[in-house]
């Protein structure tokens, strides 16, 4: 089948067009953004052709999907309408997949990513298995029936998913453009776990909006709590890693010293281990895999430009700020802590302005950017801008392209560039820059 993807350069599309391709299809796409994203390392790969004027012909039997962040009013949109050529939408064409495969579904406000890529780890190298990750990595493996994919609850997308397995890493409330309360959101990860997921759910226990989920599952909960299934005890946080004990099922199960930083990041752990669990893997391959474990692109990526550590990450909501922000703690702890911060989306900003100072705060100094935001409309929300963020601020200031030299100040420190929306070209500039002067 031949398929045609507009957006094909968003974090999601791209993961989809990659498995596409490795499931034997024909397939393109169009982007506005000509510049190169990280997202497009599998698509080059494999050769993906991707447009980026509305000239091109395209095959009538196309299968077209779009990215939610174009408009109905797009003009390749609008030109594919025109053609005839069937549409169908991004979530449904995933859905569909899942049901190929014996599926392990990743949820939750937070984590997805890297737990998702966790799992893929340690499973890839037992099994062998199909992944979609969020960070624009996807690939089909026709030799496995395990598919692990990071599983988005953004405009309800997962529930057109067909999990075996379902992870809830946590519920808070996001989306607030979608979702009217969380007790709207609770109750959509309660219908993923109940009706859409088959066998069983590993959910966070600590997490006080999973704990209201009404299961029908069988269900194993982890954490840091010993009225878990499974859960860590002893816990040693240091700047070599982390240091602490698994229980399961009130037994020990074993001990684990790992190079990972930050609370957040051992609940991820305990999630894989579950899941492997369950996968009949045993504990020295889920052990000596984890040891070896790689961040997903654009989570917590670390480069060093002279005496600066410089960290990259997809961090957009106030808890995966603060978190990651004491992860950097931990491992650089004799080091000034810079975050630069583009926040995206008005309605998320306007929501939890007094949160994201509260996160940020955690920083020695916070930058921020304006608002960058391609799927709401400014005048939509009056009075929304980064200011109500930097006015709550410690020790805060606007920053810009063209004032990015402002950063050069900050001798042997570690500068966090945090967004998901695209942020490479202000590190690059500052990296540029730093290289220059010296």
């Amino acid at each position: 089948m031949k398929y045609y993807c507009i957006g094909i350069k968003g974090a999601g599309m791209s993961t989809l067009a990659n498995i596409l391709y490795d499931l034997g299809n024909e397939v393109s796409g169009y982007d506005d953004v000509r510049d190169h994203k990280f997202t497009e390392e599998g698509l080059d790969k494999r050769g993906i052709k991707i447009y980026y004027d509305n000239c091109h012909d395209i095959p009538k039997d196309t299968i077209v999907t779009y990215s939610v962040a174009f408009s109905e009013d797009h003009k390749e949109i609008k030109r594919v309408k025109s053609l005839g050529l069937q549409i169908k939408k991004y979530n449904d064409i995933i859905g569909e997949i899942t049901q190929k495969y014996k599926t392990i579904s990743i949820s939750g406000t937070h984590g997805k990513t890297t737990t998702s890529t966790l799992i893929t780890h340690v499973l890839n190298n037992v099994y062998g298995v199909s992944y979609f990750i969020g960070d624009g990595t996807g690939v089909a493996n026709k030799d496995s029936n395990i598919f692990v994919i990071e599983s988005d609850e953004f405009n309800r997308h997962f529930l057109a998913y067909h999990p075996t397995t379902t992870v809830i890493t946590n519920i808070e409330l996001e989306h607030t453009e979608i979702y009217k309360d969380i007790d709207d959101i609770i109750q959509t990860f309660e219908h993923f776990a109940n009706e859409n997921t088959s066998s069983l759910v590993v959910a966070c226990g600590d997490n006080c909006n999973v704990r209201k989920i009404n299961f029908n599952k069988q269900v194993m909960f982890y954490g840091f709590n010993d009225d878990n299934d499974i859960y860590a005890k002893n816990l040693i946080l240091n700047e070599s890693g982390a240091s602490f004990d698994v229980i399961l099922n009130k037994e020990f199960y074993g001990h684990f010293e790992l190079p990972i930083y930050g609370k957040y990041m051992v609940l991820n752990v305990l999630a894989c281990i579950a899941v492997c669990i369950n996968e009949n893997v045993g504990i020295d391959d889920i052990y000596e895999n984890l040891k070896t474990f790689k961040n997903a692109k654009r989570r917590f990526a670390e480069s060093t430009v002279l005496d600066n550590i410089i960290v990259d990450d997809y961090a957009h909501h106030p808890t995966e700020i603060k978190v990651t922000l004491e992860a950097v703690r931990q491992k650089y702890s004799d080091r000034e802590l810079v975050v630069v911060f583009k926040p995206n989306t008005y309605s998320r900003t306007a929501k939890f302005p007094c949160e994201f100072a509260d996160a940020l705060n955690v920083a020695d100094k916070a930058y921020l950017t304006e608002i960058d935001c391609n799927r709401e409309k400014k005048q939509d929300y009056p009075g929304t801008s980064s200011k109500i963020i930097l006015d709550k601020l410690n020790n805060g200031e606007i920053i810009s392209e063209d004032t990015i030299d402002k950063l050069l100040i900050h001798k042997n420190a570690v500068i966090c560039f945090m967004s998901c929306a695209s942020i490479a070209h202000l590190k690059e500039r500052f990296e540029n820059l730093k290289r220059k002067i010296n």
